[in-house]
């Protein structure tokens, strides 16, 4: 178009356009190492994907939080009766038994990643993620303890980053700043481990092997223009979140945040009373996604109206598995 422009053009004209017609395969090389600024446009949307497992994307990257979708009926957490949905046929797992990944359930609803962010090491939280890696190729982000379930699992080392919370990279068309948190005081306040998953496991393991929590995580994700805070469990450090000030907040909403002293107006005033919170980990994720969740819906109300009182301009969406909420274009 440009050359065919110059034809006609006053000198001065032709002469600027002709510098233009040179400088447009640096402009695209350009492009092509900083995609940032090249799509910068790009629509992001979330779906929730149960337990704490979150798919973000622009239609070309994909970013996995957490994927859990194998839906096992595994060890419930601590202080929590197992209750099965009625017709639930499926097998009990314990802590000595090898769980095997779903992989119908796995493939019918990610058909690619290209990031996988892990919280920490528990089995709703991992159990698919080897699977997801060595089929889709991602990169996984997480802790000591969370590779090394994947190497016994032979996931290949260039796939793995592993973290430990302070880091900040850029990834081109996304960054991530990993931040140290906490992971929920379960049982009446008497939750804690300090145990990670060891190097030099043989696959497969047992929910026992591949359960050590190996520290827990938060990630900020900054998205075409957003800042995404994704927590992994009803817990954070106060000092770690001071100062961010992310448009959407996925926010651990179980009951057991209840054990943490003013945990959803504590959380909303460090983050500057955030825009848009999407409660995260709140789901029963101990029966399969056609069980009724209305029981966990309805328990979801006392955090709903915990936002809003404690910021009344913060708009609160309870997702639904697999339904995009798609966010509004930031503004540049």
């Amino acid at each position: 178009m440009l050359t065919d422009l110059r034809t006609n053009l006053h000198p001065r004209l032709a002469a600027l356009a002709a510098i233009l017609i040179a400088m447009q395969p640096a402009l695209r090389a350009e492009g092509e190492r900083n995609p940032r600024s090249a799509g910068q446009s790009g629509t992001v949307s979330l779906e929730y994907m149960g337990a704490a497992g979150w798919r973000i994307t622009d239609g070309t990257t994909v970013i996995l939080i957490d994927p859990y979708l194998s839906r096992i009926i595994g060890p419930p957490p601590p202080g929590r009766v197992l209750v099965r949905a009625p017709g639930d046929t499926r097998p009990a797992y314990g802590w000595d038994d090898v769980a095997v990944p779903d992989a119908a359930a796995i493939e019918s609803h990610v058909k690619r990643a290209d990031f996988i962010l892990v919280t920490h090491t528990h089995y709703d939280h991992v159990l698919d993620v080897p699977h997801l890696a060595l089929t889709t190729k991602a990169t996984v982000i997480g802790t000591e303890s969370t590779q090394n379930v994947l190497r016994t699992y032979r996931v290949p080392e260039e796939q793995l980053i592993t973290v430990r919370g302070g880091e900040d990279y850029d990834f081109g068309v996304f960054s991530v700043k990993v931040i140290p948190s906490l992971h929920t005081a379960l049982d009446h306040k008497h939750y804690f481990s300090s145990a990670t998953t060891p190097a030099g496991l043989k696959a497969p393991l047992t929910l026992e092997q591949m359960h050590p929590e190996g520290g827990t995580l938060a990630y900020l994700i900054r998205f075409h223009g957003h800042q995404i805070l994704a927590f992994g469990g009803m817990n954070y450090i106060e000092r770690e979140i001071e100062g961010l000030r992310p448009d959407v907040a996925l926010v651990g909403a179980s009951p057991s945040r209840r054990e943490i002293y003013d945990y959803t107006g504590r959380l909303m005033r460090n983050l500057g009373f955030p825009p848009l919170v999407l409660p995260t980990h709140w789901d029963d994720f101990l029966v399969p996604y056609t069980a009724s969740q209305q029981p966990a819906i309805d328990g979801l109300q006392s955090f709903v109206e915990e936002v809003k009182t404690a910021s009344p301009k913060t708009k609160v969406i309870v997702p639904r598995y697999f339904e995009p909420i798609t966010l509004e274009t930031a503004a540049h």
